[in-house]
C-alpha cells in the first residue's frame, strides 16, 4: 500500500486485512500492517467479564452510537505516544460520513467518559482504538459494540491485536490464513449497524407508557 491515504484506500486495505498506523499523532508517514497472528473477539463466544456485566447494569453510563465520532477519535489519539495523526483522523471522518465508520460514546454526567471506533464493512467490523477517562468507560464501550454487533448479524469482530483488556472479553490469536477465510466469509454478508436500535425502538412501543398501565400492589415482607 503505498501512496496519500483517501478514503477508498483505507476501505480497500480493510478488505485485503491491511490497516495504517501513522508514526505520530504529527508524522506524515503512514505504514499498513496485516499482523500474522491476527486477533479477533468472537462474537458467540464474546465472554462478560462480571464486574463489567454488574457495572452495566448499574447504568452509571449512558450508551450511545455515532453520537460524537470525531470527538472519540480525538479523545483515541490524546496520549503520549500515539500513531492516530491528523491525516488518519480526517481520514476516518470522511468514512463516518460516508457511513462506514462508527463509534460508541460512553457519557457520564453529560460528559465523554469514553468510546471507541472502528470500521463496518459487510458482515465485518474492525476495531480501532478505545479511551478512557472515567474508569471502565471502555469497557463498557466494548460490551455494546459487541451487543451491536451480534444484534446486527455480525461474523466477525476484528480487533488486530490483544491487549489485557480485550483478553478479558476473551480475545484469541488466529493464523493468518484463518483471518483471511473469517474475512471473506464475512465480507460476502451484511451487517446492520442500526438493527439493535429498530429493536429497542420496537420493544418501547409494546411497552405502556406510565400512566396507561395498570396499578399494580408490591408486596413487601415484614
Amino acid at each position: 500500500m503505498i501512496g496519500e491515504l483517501t478514503a477508498d484506500k483505507l476501505r480497500e486495505a480493510y478488505r485485503c486485512g491491511w490497516f495504517p498506523m501513522a508514526d505520530s499523532a504529527t508524522s506524515p508517514v503512514i505504514h499498513w500492517y496485516a499482523p500474522d497472528p491476527r486477533s479477533v473477539l468472537p462474537l458467540k463466544s464474546f465472554h462478560v467479564p462480571k464486574n463489567v456485566a454488574k457495572l452495566d447494569r448499574q447504568g452509571r453510563f449512558t450508551v450511545t452510537a455515532d453520537r460524537a465520532f470525531s470527538e472519540v477519535i480525538r479523545g483515541c489519539a490524546q496520549r503520549e505516544e500515539t500513531w492516530i495523526s491528523q491525516r488518519i483522523i480526517d481520514v476516518y471522518i470522511e468514512m463516518f460520513s460516508q457511513g462506514d465508520a462508527h463509534s460508541i460514546e460512553c457519557w457520564e454526567n453529560g460528559g465523554l467518559a469514553g468510546g471507541l471506533y472502528g470500521v463496518s464493512l459487510g458482515a465485518a467490523f474492525f476495531g480501532e482504538s478505545m479511551f478512557s477517562v472515567r474508569r471502565d468507560a471502555s469497557k463498557i464501550a466494548l460490551l455494546h459494540l459487541a451487543n451491536r454487533l451480534a444484534t446486527g448479524g455480525y461474523q466477525l469482530l476484528d480487533i488486530q491485536m490483544t491487549t489485557s483488556l480485550t483478553r478479558q472479553f476473551g480475545a484469541v490469536e488466529v493464523r493468518r490464513s484463518d483471518y483471511e477465510t473469517l474475512l471473506a466469509t464475512a465480507l460476502a454478508q451484511r451487517g446492520d449497524w442500526t438493527a439493535i436500535d429498530r429493536l429497542s425502538e420496537a420493544t418501547s412501543r409494546d411497552v405502556p407508557a406510565v400512566a396507561d398501565r395498570p396499578a399494580t400492589r408490591v408486596e413487601t415482607e415484614s
